[in-house]
């Protein structure tokens, strides 16, 4: 084979390869919380044999030593016990993929929760601080997400500079994060801000 040819193969095996590694995690990905369900139900129910398995030759023991059934029940015991190992690990990596996705789903539930209340979300967001935040936000806005002021603009009224220093957006949760954020680097005393939350 000319080395041309050579160096044409050796880029096609190459961009096939990587072709395979990057469709891979996007499979693996695309499952459903469903599809992940009843893999979860496959690997329970592959336990359950491989268990009864273990637990026959458990009360069988016999089995394993008579010359009659020695090598075959031997055979079948050892498998069984690599397969219930195997499948354990499986089920187990399901079950943290199931949980990783619900606290995911719950997350995204509560955060668009939030971003439907100014008022919860600046509670959220600020804690202990809470009460002065929200004074804070009814003077300098109104508690309105799409209040402005000239360059000042949300719920805390933050102006171009804070807006690119400490971030922003539309909803109440991205302003009142950037919101703490600004008033965590400025000493949490309210101090940028024309309104205060004791006057």
């Amino acid at each position: 084979m000319s080395p041309t040819r050579r160096s044409a193969l050796k880029a096609v095996v190459t961009g096939l390869c990587a072709l395979v590694l990057c469709a891979t995690p996007v499979a693996a990905d695309a499952r459903t919380s469903a599809d992940l369900d009843r893999q979860l139900s496959r690997h329970l129910a592959r336990m359950k044999k491989d268990t009864t398995v273990i637990s026959f030759f458990d009360k069988h023991r016999w089995l394993l030593t008579d010359p009659r059934f020695e090598k075959k029940a031997n055979l079948r015991l050892r498998t069984a016990r690599r397969h219930l190992a195997a499948t354990r690990a499986k089920a187990a990596r399901s079950r943290r993929e199931l949980a990783r996705r619900k606290q995911e789903a719950q997350r995204i539930r509560f955060e668009a929760q939030l971003a439907r209340s100014p008022a919860k979300a600046i509670c959220h967001v600020f804690g202990s601080y809470c009460k002065q935040a929200l004074q804070v936000a009814r003077c300098e806005s109104g508690v309105q997400t799409s209040a402005e002021n000239g360059e000042y603009r949300g719920l805390f009224q933050m102006g171009s500079n804070e807006r690119q220093l400490f971030g922003h957006g539309e909803s109440a949760l991205v302003q009142a994060r950037s919101a703490y954020r600004y008033f965590v680097r400025s000493g949490r005393d309210w101090s940028p801000w024309s309104c205060k939350p004791w006057s």
